[in-house]
């Protein structure tokens, strides 16, 4: 990601959420990562990635549906850290935003949204596909971290 300007702000998060409005539809697949053909919310967000950066963010291993409630690992919060940074507080949430969500206390993150306005979130959705949700109390409770996604570099 090398070049002479960089997109970041009000402009990623614009085209981060048109990259996440073009997946809505896809199918919902577990561990899947392809526009159209099938994902889950892991890869969702590492097929944004490609389409922003040109590179996948790294391998992900194979995971269960319940490896969240198994392992007590915070696997989904700890690679929010590693590629995007110290989450930010809740109250800065900004369209084009990473959203992790925590289904309860005391079990690892496990979902994976972006913040489409104040109002919506896109995420994929189990045995539905790729979708628009009101970001209703029950899912604003449910947040475990807020990232954004690094500028973008250009030539």
């Amino acid at each position: 990601m090398s070049g002479h300007g960089a997109q970041s702000g009000e402009a990623l998060g614009a085209r981060v959420v048109a990259l996440a409005e073009g997946w809505i539809g896809t199918p919902y697949r577990h561990q899947g990562a392809t526009k159209g053909v099938g994902c889950d919310c892991i890869g969702l967000i590492r097929g944004i990635w490609r389409e922003l950066y040109g590179e996948d963010p790294g391998p992900v291993p194979p995971y269960a549906p319940d490896w969240a409630e198994r392992g007590g690992e915070e696997r989904l919060l700890d690679a929010g850290l590693r590629l995007f940074g110290p989450a930010l507080p809740m109250g800065t949430a900004a369209p084009g935003d990473l959203l992790l969500f925590r289904w309860q206390s005391g079990c690892a993150a496990k979902h994976a949204g972006i913040l489409a306005d104040e109002r919506h979130f896109i995420h994929a959705y189990e045995q539905a596909a790729v979708t628009r949700s009101a970001l209703v109390p029950s899912w604003q409770r449910r947040i475990a971290a807020v990232h954004r996604f690094p500028a973008v570099q250009r030539d």
